[in-house]
Parts: C-alpha cells; sequence; structure tokens
C-alpha cells in the first residue's frame, strides 16, 4: 500500500465514517430533543432561528429576549468604556 497505510487504517477510516453517519441520523431524528437539553444545559446551539422562535413559548421567548438585552448592554459598556492609557490625571 502506500507509505505504510494498510487494510486496518481503510476499514478504521470505513468504520469511522460509518459511525459518524449514524450518529449524524441519529441526532437529525431526535433534533429538537437533542437541542433543548443541551440548551437547558446552558450549552447554546447556532441554528434557524426563525423557526426555532415560531416553535418557542412565551416563557423561552421573554429568558431569549432577557439574553439578548444583556449581551447589548454589555457590549454598549465595551464601546463606552475609555482605555485606561487614555486618562490624564
Amino acid at each position: 500500500m502506500l507509505n505504510g497505510i494498510n487494510k486496518d487504517h481503510l476499514t478504521g477510516a470505513l468504520v469511522g465514517v460509518g459511525v459518524c453517519a449514524v450518529g449524524y441520523y441519529a441526532y437529525k431524528k431526535n433534533q429538537e430533543k437533542v437541542d433543548s437539553f443541551l440548551r437547558n444545559q446552558g450549552i447554546n446551539l447556532a441554528s434557524d432561528n426563525c423557526k426555532e422562535f415560531v416553535s418557542m413559548s412565551l416563557e423561552e421567548l421573554m429568558e431569549t429576549k432577557e439574553t439578548l438585552e444583556d449581551l447589548i448592554a454589555e457590549k454598549e459598556m465595551l464601546l463606552n468604556e475609555v482605555p485606561k492609557e487614555a486618562c490624564v490625571e
């Protein structure tokens, strides 16, 4: 074979691709449940937000709104901060 690649390497690669495909299929089949579980654990996933917002409860929408307001406030604070080097006494 080429540069030390043998049948075992190719078999391992094919098994890995197969396992990834099965995992992806299982995730897509249960995507809402998995994403909801991850969100409850504090892990926010990038997704198609328009679809997500429509299916959210009022409570979830309010939490999202509060999170966005917090992020906006943090960004505004960072933009309005005066660097220490600029302060002259």
